[in-house]
């Protein structure tokens, strides 16, 4: 999951409402905030190009390959998440080494809910906790250079800032295994269905026009180190949060994934973690 000067006239992130969080956490010359201006989303969209597209070999629409920028509709509403590192020189646009998109519950619903719905069934999960206030996160990437602990430390800092200053109690939303044949992760995603998948009131499904079976091996088979192995680290990571996986795996042709669906309740949150960030947010706030 992602990162990002003036828009396109077709991108319509240009219409962002700012966020104005200020500096949730920052570790030497790193810093992570909310974008303030359509400037630097277009940075991080460009971040997102570069690695989506030139790394990760994804297909954009036409306008988008054209302009070098992952963007779509959803960037208007989304906040940006951003990661910068002041060493670099230049203006903050050309600082910016990481990025998350981060959708509000009451955002979501006054848009016509999250972009999940896309690939999952998410709705049904929302309705199922009505006092509950859910955030989505998604296109999370980093520039290679910067795929490091402290970078991911900061990303996690952001989220979980932002999760506290808006009340939310459970964060979702896709993440993926490179490539588009699920069964060159036949193993991991075997793993996830029998060790990590959602149940009773979390349960959340693939569409079921998209869905592909993610129980492609015993439970015996697809555990130990092997498996927890073929994870990609982003959800390694919210594993250790303490985060469950929905039933089903999705193809997503365009960006070359194969997506499932990651749940954590605020309340799952390993203490480990928790202790480790603070509460309060407060380990790395500036």
């Amino acid at each position: 999951m992602e990162v990002l000067d003036v828009l396109q006239p077709s991108a319509p992130a240009g219409a962002v409402e700012v966020a104005g969080e200020g500096i949730l956490g920052r570790i030497g010359s790193l810093e992570t905030r909310i974008a303030e201006t359509p400037s630097e989303i277009d940075a991080a969209q460009s971040v997102r190009y570069r690695v989506f597209v030139e790394e990760m070999q994804a297909r954009l629409p036409e306008e988008a390959m054209s302009a070098r920028r992952d963007f779509d509709r959803w960037d208007e509403i989304f906040d940006h998440l951003l990661v910068i590192d002041r060493k670099i020189e230049g203006e903050t646009e050309d600082q910016i080494v990481g990025t998350y998109r981060l959708l509000r519950h009451e955002v979501a619903l006054a848009h016509g809910g999250f972009y999940s719905d896309a690939e999952f069934q998410t709705a049904d999960l929302v309705a199922r906790h009505p006092e509950t206030r859910f955030m989505e996160l998604g296109r999370s990437c980093v520039l290679p250079e910067y795929r490091s602990k402290r970078t991911v430390e900061l990303l996690w800092q952001g989220n979980w800032a932002y999760a506290l200053k808006h009340d939310i109690g459970v964060m979702f939303g896709c993440a993926s295994f490179h490539g588009t044949d699920p069964s060159a992760h036949a193993m991991a995603l075997s793993f996830l269905h029998h060790n990590a998948r959602a149940t009773g009131d979390w349960a959340v499904a693939a569409r079921p026009e998209l869905a592909v079976d993610m129980n492609m091996m015993a439970a015996e088979e697809a555990s130990g180190r092997r498996a927890l192995t073929g994870l990609p680290p982003l959800i390694k990571g919210y594993l250790r949060l303490g985060a469950m996986v929905g039933e089903g795996a999705v193809i997503d042709q365009a960006f070359n994934t194969t997506d499932v669906l990651i749940v954590l309740p605020i309340a799952s949150i390993s203490d480990r973690y928790l202790n480790y960030y603070g509460a309060d947010a407060g380990r790395f706030a500036s």
